[in-house]
């Protein structure tokens, strides 16, 4: 996993601070939380940091406290495709059954708006498994989101033509970033949906003449 010079405050009330970014009840209990404050780290990642490329090895669990990441998947020609978002309150299930099985990663992880990330050691990550039920209810559940959110891309990229994916994708950042002027480039977008800059100009331009989205410089306002 890859850490740029980031804000690591050991001191940083962990638990606490994902408590009031995400839910009104604790997210994790006592016993939990104080494991938490004891082996996590708290990092400040800024928007299009990696914090974990492909084949690379695991060593943290993400956990996102604020901000969001998106995880990629590149394909053998190159070409990458969005699998999912994580918000806060949420982590990466990728990482976590790579770490836990010491495999390579098989995703890319990048902050897609600022972030604050705790990092959980994998051996952590795994021996609350047995040690808290409320941790394996975390993760099982997780799995159970990822999974769906993992067959809604499928179905997407199997059935779906892409001026539908490339709306869908939109209304997913527009929800994320809580506004409908999205600032994102075409570039990014094709990379999201494995396509070409070229043809996803082509099929936002059309959406802009059927009133769909409004275009400006790097930004697409989303009617």
């Amino acid at each position: 996993m890859i850490y740029p010079a980031g804000i690591f405050s050991p001191e940083f009330n962990v638990a606490l601070h994902i408590e009031n970014y995400t839910m009104k009840a604790p997210l994790f209990h006592s016993l939990l939380s104080q494991e938490i404050q004891t082996y996590g780290q708290t990092r400040h990642f800024p928007a299009e940091t990696v914090i974990q490329e492909e084949r690379g090895y695991i060593k943290f669990v993400p956990i996102v406290v604020n901000g969001s990441i998106r995880v990629l998947r590149t394909e053998e020609d190159g070409r990458e495709i969005l699998l999912y978002y994580i918000t806060p309150g949420e982590s990466c299930i990728m990482s976590f059954l790579g770490g836990i099985h010491q495999e390579t990663s098989k995703i890319r992880a990048i902050v897609e708006e600022e972030a604050e990330i705790l990092l959980i050691p994998v051996e952590k990550a795994s021996a609350w498994i047995s040690q808290f039920p409320e941790w394996a209810d975390f993760i099982f559940k997780l799995y159970h989101k990822r999974f769906e959110e993992l067959l809604s891309v499928v179905d997407a990229i199997a059935f779906k033509k892409l001026d539908s994916r490339l709306l869908n994708l939109l209304k997913q950042k527009a929800e994320l970033f809580q506004t409908h002027e999205i600032k994102v480039t075409h570039q990014q977008l094709a990379d999201e949906l494995g396509s070409t800059r070229e043809v996803v100009s082509r099929v936002i331009k059309q959406m802009e003449k059927e009133g769909l989205v409004k275009l400006s410089r790097n930004k697409i306002h989303l009617m």
